[in-house]
């Protein structure tokens, strides 16, 4: 029981995650495992973060839902370098954001795509937000997502940022269900 007034602060809120196009059994199974893990390596925090490929799970005594996560951020890029590293990056910054512009009015909040670079070659991307947030934050933390992916991993084969709100990727290899 609550008393008026009185806030409950051991009150737990929690969100899992797994990427658009991961079939039910395969998020189920990664968000078995980063339980497990997050259990294991924050046995007795308030807060957690964990993300793999294809699921993500936090958890707080904060109220977090609706708000963009702008500490939980995990940063990835691929070590090699592009031979045009100009025309790379405007062609990855084209791709994550149309998708950007498709995953913030979907319903699942989630797009994936391919640009042709030229040949056989292409660009794999995705774009993704938790369901808790509004399209105007999802658009805005997938817009902020890629501009400091481009910031880092600019003339990488590939590169992402995963954060507790939103992630956006691009591969220069499908990783991607389509």
């Amino acid at each position: 029981m609550r008393l008026r007034g009185q806030k409950n602060l051991d009150r737990p809120y929690g969100l899992v995650l797994c990427r658009g196009d991961v079939s039910s059994p395969d998020c189920s199974a990664c968000v078995a495992d980063a339980t497990r893990e997050i259990r294991k390596r924050c046995p007795y925090g308030k807060s957690g973060f964990i993300a793999y490929d294809n699921c993500l799970l936090k958890y707080s005594n904060k109220d977090f839902f609706g708000q963009i996560d702008s500490q939980n951020k995990i940063y990835l890029y691929n070590v090699r370098n592009v031979s045009n590293p100009v025309v790379f990056n405007q062609k990855t910054k084209d791709l994550l954001g149309q998708l950007a512009n498709k995953a913030y009015i979907a319903r699942k909040m989630y797009a994936a795509g391919e640009l042709g670079l030229g040949g056989s070659k292409k660009l794999y991307g995705m774009a993704q937000c938790t369901r808790d947030l509004s399209s105007a934050n999802c658009k805005k933390c997938l817009d902020g997502a890629i501009s400091e992916l481009q910031g880092f991993a600019g003339g990488k084969e590939g590169g992402r940022v995963t954060g507790g709100s939103c992630t956006v990727r691009y591969e220069i290899y499908p990783f991607v269900k389509a």
